[in-house]
């Protein structure tokens, strides 16, 4: 018997209500950064202008316009990686040029420049990071050499990442997000010298240790893109496949199986920023075909629909490599 659309279950595994809206069984969260803060807040930090550059900029998701300057980050790198809780933005490792171990962090809900955290286990760049409420797990990069290192923090306090386990694969320039649950880890490059690009996509449970398992796979074999998610869905945009795309695809996250299309981005880009809210993910900054390439464009869509991409605002400053998180992903 088919499930009738705003049919009701309790999911035993994040312990929440869903409702069913006519494709996908869909989390009824009880907090929403929205509500708490007068919106949920996307910071996008550091990268390269080309130059480096120690910027942060900060948007509300819920409106549009330009980004305004929120701080400095404790360490100005690219390549690096970032995840979050309801009160904290973590970023990790990347390049200065050399390659750090370097944690640091934001309160949300102040402005400031990011404090020291800890270091991870290894020092990489180009990996990507996902979290709950409580713990960020950062996953794959670079040494040099591929990875699949996996490690993890728990936000709320300080100190040094700790061994989680193993991705399914070698894995650099992938991107990550997540539900209250899972964390996903998709597309990316594989290992030296060719770097192949990758359409593979892993899945983690964050609230345990363990290795990663096979989830399904992109609609499109890319790397050096950028993912955020609601609770439910998670969405992948833009990369290098070995062209740079515009490329928007999704999946549910709760389910196995093939990313599908979901857009395009308004333009084509790799190395983007990505973060959302419960409803709308934002995409800011990135590299083109153009010289110079990097771009100070920011873009949304809206998570439980399919379409493409529409203007948001602009960036502080044109820059690619950059990372960033937000206070209200579904992962919260």
């Amino acid at each position: 018997m088919p499930v009738p659309s705003g049919a009701l279950r309790f999911n035993s595994d994040s312990g929440k209500l869903e409702y069913y809206n006519g494709e996908a069984w869909w989390q009824i969260d009880n907090f929403s950064a929205d509500n708490a803060t007068g919106g949920a807040r996307g910071v996008f930090a550091s990268g390269l202008t080309p130059t480096l550059v120690n910027t942060i900029d900060f948007i509300t998701i819920s409106s549009t316009g330009n980004a305004a300057d929120f701080g400095d980050i404790f360490q100005s790198r690219f390549e690096f990686s970032s995840c979050s809780s309801s009160t904290r933005g973590i970023f990790g490792g990347g390049r200065t040029p050399t390659v750090v171990n370097t944690i640091d962090f934001i309160t949300f809900s102040s402005t400031g420049n990011a404090s020291d955290f800890g270091d991870l286990t290894q020092a990489r760049r180009l990996f990507s990071a996902c979290s709950n409420s409580t713990r960020g797990v950062f996953g794959g990069g670079y040494v040099p050499g591929a990875v699949n290192t996996l490690d993890y923090i728990t936000i709320s306090s300080t100190g040094d990442a700790r061994d989680f386990g193993d991705l399914t694969e070698l894995r650099l320039t992938g991107s990550s997000c997540s539900s209250s649950t899972r964390g996903i880890f998709g597309g990316g490059e594989g290992v030296q010298p060719t770097f192949t690009k990758l359409n593979t996509i892993d899945f983690i449970t964050i609230s345990s240790t363990g290795n990663a398992a096979d989830f399904g796979d992109l609609s499109q074999t890319r790397g050096r893109l950028s993912a955020c998610s609601s609770s439910t869905r998670g969405v992948f945009g833009g990369g290098q496949s070995p062209t740079i795309v515009n490329t928007i695809d999704y999946i549910t996250i709760a389910t196995l199986g093939n990313a599908q299309d979901f857009g395009d981005l308004t333009v084509a880009r790799y190395y983007p920023g990505s973060c959302s809210s419960s409803t709308r993910g934002v995409f800011g900054g990135g590299d083109t075909p153009a010289t110079p390439g990097e771009v100070n464009t920011i873009d949304y869509i809206t998570i439980s629909s399919v379409g493409n991409a529409v203007d948001f605002g602009d960036l502080t400053q044109a820059r690619r490599e950059l990372n960033s998180c937000s206070n209200g992903h579904g992962g919260l």
